[in-house]
């Protein structure tokens, strides 16, 4: 086993939960190691929903901050309830300006929802929208003429489809079917080949080249989300201008590329930040006592050992393996936190898949205080230094609601800003390094 490293936080989760509270810690000047599995931001969509539906009509809303107002009179037990609205707006804010310092351009109304387009033609609400999906949101807006595109070889994703099924909500001037260049003989083509060959600006020339004669009267062009990798932005600008209309990508079906950008952009800026990232390794096996941790970190057994003064717990739900769900109940594997949930397995799901009220199961999670720390049965922290951020918390159903980058960053701003007060280390700006 390699030597034990030494650090301030340990961040189990490598998800948007993850990333933010090693962004905010380490902009706090502690140091910081990270491990887990990005397995949920593989489906993300590259948007961050803050509250995109009422809570009581659970229809899309235009003004998230008036849903969590609601949501805090209907649900007090919801994270959203343990932070103002203040707080949620630096919580936001401050993760926005660190994406834009990786490079990630994310685009908001403040204080209001943006609806954009979706590959089975629905409507996606949401609160900040990447530059590639921009134009999206606009086209929906101003209802200009959009041709949509899509390519032969992709499966689960059809611009007639998106076309039909988006009843008028996008002004459709003609759809057209293009093959990738160089993949013509291929029988399937996939997302993050084309997004990889796209860096290439032939590729590019040669893709605007077959589009061109469709675009005729369109104002704008929406394609499958596949305009680079590393380079999306470069990309984008590139198929516009050869266009001569702006362009604006549709997701695919996941898993897509937006995750991966987003994870790998994200990343970046944490190792410059100084914080020490176990890539595709998780915890395995974690020892505490009153004043550290001691973690053991690999994939298939223990290679590295960290000790850490304080965890926080970002490693999400099923997916992510936060939660593990048995035969006889659902159980928190790492720490052994409680985990509020039906007392029955039966009571997981309602009898009906789309019942209005969404399924128990879905609100399972761990309970924490008003500084995201864990507590017990009788209310007490489980750690004093141990804290939850994300999905893994409970009273909440992040994908109904369409609150889980809002959960995630505002649970983590929390939760990090009580560490670094416990600390001394509030102020920002200073990097942490590693022993």
């Amino acid at each position: 086993m390699n030597p034990e490293i030494r650090c301030d936080l340990m961040v189990v989760g490598s998800g948007i939960a993850g990333m933010a509270a090693a962004a905010f810690a380490s902009a706090r000047g502690l140091r910081v190691a990270q491990a887990g599995l990005a397995t949920t931001t593989m489906f993300a969509s590259g948007c961050f929903d803050l509250l995109g539906v009422s809570p009581e009509t659970m229809k899309p809303c235009d003004d998230p901050y008036a849903a969590i107002g609601e949501l805090r009179a209907s649900n007090p037990a919801h994270p959203y309830a343990r932070m103002h609205d203040d707080a949620i707006r630096a919580a936001f804010g401050e993760f926005l300006d660190f994406c834009a310092g990786c490079g990630v351009s994310m685009h908001v109304r403040e204080g209001r929802n943006m609806h954009l387009p979706t590959p089975v033609g629905s409507v996606k609400t949401t609160y900040a929208v990447p530059e590639s999906l921009l134009h999206g949101v606009r086209v929906m807006e101003d209802e200009s003429l959009c041709l949509l595109v899509d390519v032969r070889g992709l499966k689960g994703y059809s611009a007639r489809q998106v076309a039909a099924a988006s009843q008028g909500l996008i002004n459709v001037s003609g759809v057209a079917r293009v093959e990738f260049p160089g993949f013509e003989d291929n029988a399937d083509v996939y997302v993050r080949q084309m997004a990889l060959a796209m860096e290439n600006p032939r590729i590019q020339e040669e893709l605007v080249a077959r589009i061109a004669p469709h675009v005729r009267k369109a104002r704008a062009v929406g394609l499958p989300a596949m305009l680079g990798l590393a380079r999306s932005s470069e990309v984008l600008h590139a198929v516009s201008d050869g266009l001569g209309v702006p362009v604006f990508e549709i997701p695919t079906m996941p898993p897509g590329i937006a995750g991966e950008r987003l994870k790998t952009a994200l990343d970046e800026g944490l190792r410059a930040n100084g914080v020490r990232i176990f890539t595709r390794q998780n915890v395995l096996r974690v020892r505490s006592d009153s004043d550290s941790f001691r973690l053991e970190v690999g994939s298939d057994w223990p290679v590295h050992r960290v000790a850490a003064r304080a965890v926080v717990l970002a490693s999400g739900r099923f997916l992510g393996r936060g939660l593990v769900a048995e035969r006889l109940g659902i159980r928190e594997p790492l720490f052994d936190i409680p985990v509020v949930q039906p007392s029955h397995r039966d009571q997981w799901h309602a009898r009906r898949f789309f019942a209005p009220e969404g399924h128990a199961v879905n609100r399972a999670g761990v309970v924490a205080d008003d500084d995201f720390r864990p507590v017990n049965e009788s209310g007490a922290c489980v750690h004093e230094r141990l804290y939850a951020a994300g999905a893994i918390l409970a009273h909440q159903d992040w994908m109904r609601e369409k609150s889980g980058t809002g959960i995630a960053v505002c649970s983590a701003y929390r939760a990090v800003n009580a560490l670094a007060r416990e600390s001394g280390l509030a102020a920002k700006g200073q990097s942490g390094q590693h022993q």
